[in-house]
């Protein structure tokens, strides 16, 4: 982080504040102010989905990175909560497993991961590929 560039206020549940862009750089600066264990969590869901998805557009709204694709919408986002990092699926219920925990949104569906929690890749790559390849929420 740049010296002139104040460290990002961590909200409730250690999730970083930062300012509504598109981009990689603002994605990245929110991985890097997640704190302890979640930074690492962060790291490897960004690199999965870019390796996954790699036309993915990336973009910070509410606190949250978001990643879609262009012209298609968003499919899914992260953020910190105290004990876990919440996967996003904004189209989950069309994810064939679906993730295990649903919203009380009919179409969107999550995935925590806590601190001790090893991350399935295999599966957490095929719902980013199956979620990418589904028209995405267009919430901007």
């Amino acid at each position: 982080m740049p010296a002139n560039k104040k460290k990002p206020v961590l909200l409730s549940g250690g999730n970083p504040q930062i300012a509504k862009a598109d981009g990689d750089e603002p994605v990245q600066e929110y991985i890097a102010a997640m704190p302890g264990w979640k930074r690492d969590v962060g790291k490897k869901l960004d690199e999965l989905i870019e390796k996954t998805v790699p036309r993915v557009r990336k973009a910070v709204r509410w606190n949250s990175p978001f990643y879609g694709i262009e012209g298609r919408g968003w499919f899914l986002s992260i953020h910190c909560f105290t004990k876990y990092v919440k996967i996003t699926f904004l189209n989950g219920s069309s994810l064939d497993p679906p993730p295990p925990v649903k919203s009380k949104h009919e179409d969107v569906w999550y995935f925590h991961i806590h601190e001790d929690d090893e991350i399935d890749e295999v599966q957490m790559a095929d719902w980013i590929g199956q979620a990418s390849d589904i028209p995405g929420e267009d919430l901007f």
